[in-house]
C-alpha cells in the first residue's frame, strides 16, 4: 500500500488510485487538511481543522506554514518572520525552532505531526495499515529541504519511497486524465512557494526540461501584503491591541477571506474582529491589485528564466496548467495568460491536483501502472572544489534524475596521502560564489609524486533528488563517501539569485577561473622544471641551463599578475626551453633501464 501525499504550506492531502482513478481521503471538513498544529498540550498535539480553529485563542502555541521553514536555519528566515506569532528565539544557524512553553519543536517535527494525521485519515478509511508514501515538494526545494521532508515522513512512521516535485506531480495527474501531448508549463502558486516547470509529454513519458521558482512567494505573502496595506487603519482602530499576536492572526484570516471574495466580485468587505471590536472596510479589485502588484511582478522572471533554460518561446508551449490555491485569483490567472499568451487549463481542482499526481506516482511504484514514466531534473549544478578555489561541475543543472556522473582528479603536492573533498551546489565558477553542501576526507592515498594518483569522484542524485558523493583512489581501491545531510537551506534571495548571478557574472567568472587555471598550470610547470634540473644537471651545458633559469625567473615574475595570456605565454616559453632537457632525461632513463635488463640477464 503506497499513498500519495501533498504536504502543503497551507493545506495537505492524501490520496491513492482506486479502479484507475484518484481517491482523496477526507478529514473533518473534506480532503483539505490544514497544515496547522496546536501544541497547547505538546503530548497530544491537535492537527488540521480543529488546530486552525484554536489559532486565535492560542496564537503562541499554534504553528502554521512550517513548510516555509523546513531545512532552514536562523539566517534563512523569511523577511516576514518577525511579523509571525511564533517564538523563534531558540533557532540556530542550522535549524529553525519554534518555542512553545518550555519546549522547542523543529519544522521537521511539525511536518511529521501533519503527516501522521494524514496517515491516520487514510488508515481509518482504508481499514488497513499505511506505511509507505510518495511525498511531494516544491521543485525548487534544495537538498537540505528534501532530506528534512524525508525525515519528517520517517518520524511519522512512513517510508518515503519517492519525493516528487509538485509541478511534475500535477502533470502526472493531467496525464492520467487526458494523456496530454506536447510542451506543458506547470504554474504552481501555493500557500508558501511558487514553482514553474516545463515538461515534454510524449506517449506517457513526462520529461522535465527546466524548472525555476521562488521558495518564498505564495498565498501567505499575498495575505501579509493585504494586512500591511491596511495596517495603518487597523492600528488606529484597535490602538495598542493591534500589537497582540491574536489580532495579527485575525487580520491574516480576514485577508484570506477577502482574496476569495474578490475572486468572484468587483468589491468585497474586509471584516475582522478582535477582542469584541469589529473592523470593516470595503476593498475593490483595483485596490487589491495595487497592493499585490510587487508580488505579481515577482511571478514573471522565474517563468522567463524557465523558458530560456528550456530553449523555448512562450508561443511554443501547448498547455499551461494551474496548480495551487492561489491560482484561483483572477489577477494571477490574467498574469499567467499575459506571460504565455494562452488561457491556462484548470479543469482539475488546483488544490487537489498535486495529491492526485502523487497518487499516480505511488501507483506506478507499486507496479500497477506501467505505461507512464517520470523523468525529473535537478535545479542546480553539483561539483567539487579544485585547486585555486575553482568549482569543477560534475552534474549539471537540469540533468534528468536519477543521475550519476564522475570525473578523475589527481594530487597537487608531492607525497600527498589524503585529499579533502568539498562538495558544492550552484552555477558560478568560483567556490566562494556557490553553496557549500559537505566536506569529507579521502585518506590512505599512496605517497606518490604529484599528478600520479588517480582519484575518481562520483556524484549520484537518486530519484528523490538527494545527493551522495564517493571518492575512489583507482590504484589502491581506497574510498570514502558521504550522503549530504540537511544543514540549512538557502534563503529566498539566494535561491533566486544563484541562477541570475551565474548569467550576469558569466564573463567575469570564467575570466577568474581561467586566471586561476593558468597560474596552477604555471606552478606545476615550474615545479616540474626545477625537479628536472636537479635530476639532469649533468645532461645540459651551462648555456642551456642558463636559458632555462631565465625562463623560470620570467614566469615567476608574471605569476601574480592578472594577465592570464602573459602567464600562458611565459609558461609555453618555459616548456619549449625544457624540451631538450626532457628528451635527454627520457633517453637517460631508457639507457639505464636497458643496462639494468642486461645486467639482470647475465646473473647466474
Amino acid at each position: 500500500m503506497i499513498v500519495g501525499i501533498d504536504l502543503g504550506t497551507t493545506n495537505s492531502l492524501v490520496a491513492k488510485i482506486e479502479k484507475g482513478k484518484p481517491r482523496l481521503f477526507n478529514g473533518e471538513t473534506g480532503a483539505l487538511v490544514p497544515s496547522v498544529v496546536c501544541l497547547k498540550d505538546p503530548e497530544n498535539p491537535i492537527v488540521g481543522y480543529r488546530a486552525k480553529q484554536l489559532r486565535l485563542g492560542h496564537p503562541d502555541k499554534t504553528i502554521y506554514s512550517a513548510k516555509r521553514f523546513i531545512g532552514k536555519g536562523k539566517g534563512d528566515l523569511p523577511l516576514d518572520a518577525q511579523s509571525l506569532p511564533f517564538d523563534l528565539s531558540l533557532s540556530d544557524s542550522h535549524v529553525v525552532r519554534f518555542k512553545v512553553g518550555e519546549r522547542a519543536f523543529t519544522p521537521v517535527e511539525i511536518s511529521a505531526m501533519v503527516l501522521r494525521e494524514l496517515k491516520a485519515i487514510a488508515e481509518k478509511q482504508l481499514g488497513s495499515t499505511v506505511d509507505k508514501a510518495v511525498v511531494t515538494v516544491p521543485a525548487y526545494f534544495n537538498d537540505a529541504q528534501r532530506q528534512a521532508t524525508k525525515l519528517a515522513g520517517e518520524l511519522a512512521g512512513l517510508e518515503v519511497v519517492r519525493i516528487v516535485n509538485e509541478p511534475t506531480a500535477a502533470c502526472l495527474a493531467y496525464g492520467l486524465e487526458k494523456k496530454t501531448m506536447g510542451l506543458v508549463a506547470v504554474f504552481d502558486l501555493g500557500g508558501g512557494t511558487f514553482d514553474i516547470s516545463i515538461l515534454r509529454v510524449t506517449d506517457g513519458v513526462f520529461e522535465v526540461l527546466a524548472t525555476n521558482g521562488d521558495t518564498s512567494l505564495g498565498g501567505d505573502d499575498f495575505d501579509q501584503a493585504i494586512v500591511s496595506a491596511l495596517e495603518p487603519e487597523l492600528a488606529q482602530f484597535w490602538g495598542s491591541e493591534w500589537n497582540r499576536k491574536g489580532a495579527k492572526i485575525a487580520a491574516i484570516e480576514a485577508a484570506e477571506s477577502l482574496k476569495k471574495d474578490l475572486s468572484g466580485s468587483e468589491s468585497a468587505e474586509f471584516r475582522c474582529e478582535w477582542n469584541g471590536a469589529p473592523f470593516s472596510r470595503t476593498v475593490t479589485v483595483s485596490q487589491l491589485e495595487s497592493w499585490l502588484l510587487p508580488l505579481l511582478k515577482r511571478l514573471e522572471q522565474p517563468c522567463l528564466n524557465c523558458l530560456q533554460d528550456a530553449n523555448l518561446k512562450p508561443k511554443q508551449i501547448t498547455d499551461v496548467i494551474l496548480v495551487g490555491g492561489s491560482t484561483r485569483m483572477p489577477l494571477v490567472r490574467k498574469r499567467v495568460q499575459d506571460l504565455f499568451g494562452r488561457e491556462p487549463i484548470c479543469t482539475l481542482n488546483p488544490d487537489e491536483v498535486v495529491a492526485m499526481g502523487a497518487a499516480v506516482q505511488a501507483n506506478i511504484l507499486s507496479g500497477q501502472m506501467g505505461e507512464m514514466l517520470l523523468l525529473d531534473v535537478i535545479p542546480l549544478s553539483l561539483g567539487i572544489e579544485t585547486m585555486g578555489g575553482v568549482v569543477s561541475k560534475i552534474i549539471h543543472r537540469n540533468s534528468t534524475i536519477p543521475v550519476s556522473a564522475s570525473q578523475t582528479f589527481t594530487t597537487y603536492v608531492e607525497g600527498q596521502t589524503s585529499v579533502d573533498i568539498h562538495v558544492l551546489q550552484g552555477e558560478r565558477e568560483m567556490v566562494q560564489d556557490n553553496r557549500s553542501l559537505a566536506r569529507f576526507k579521502l585518506q590512505g592515498i599512496p605517497p606518490l609524486p604529484a599528478g600520479l594518483p588517480k582519484i575518481e569522484v562520483e556524484c549520484v542524485v537518486d530519484a528523490n533528488g538527494i545527493l551522495s558523493v564517493r571518492a575512489l583512489e583507482l590504484r589502491t581501491g581506497t574510498k570514502a563517501s558521504v550522503v549530504v545531510n540537511p544543514t540549512f537551506g538557502l534563503n529566498d534571495e539566494q535561491v533566486e539569485q544563484m541562477l541570475l548571478d551565474s548569467f550576469e557574472n558569466a564573463e567575469k567568472d570564467f575570466e577568474a577561473r581561467f586566471l586561476v587555471e593558468a597560474r596552477t598550470e604555471a606552478e606545476l610547470v615550474i615545479r616540474a622544471t626545477r625537479k628536472s634540473l636537479l635530476k639532469g644537471a649533468h645532461l645540459v651545458d651551462a648555456e642551456e641551463s642558463a636559458q632555462i633559469q631565465r625562463h623560470l625567473v620570467e614566469l615567476g615574475d608574471v605569476m601574480n599578475l592578472s594577465d592570464r595570456k602573459e602567464i600562458k605565454i611565459r609558461t609555453a616559453a618555459l616548456e619549449a626551453a625544457t624540451e631538450g632537457l626532457a628528451r635527454k632525461l627520457l633517453d637517460s632513463a631508457v639507457k639505464e633501464a636497458l643496462v639494468e635488463k642486461q645486467l639482470a640477464g647475465t646473473e647466474p
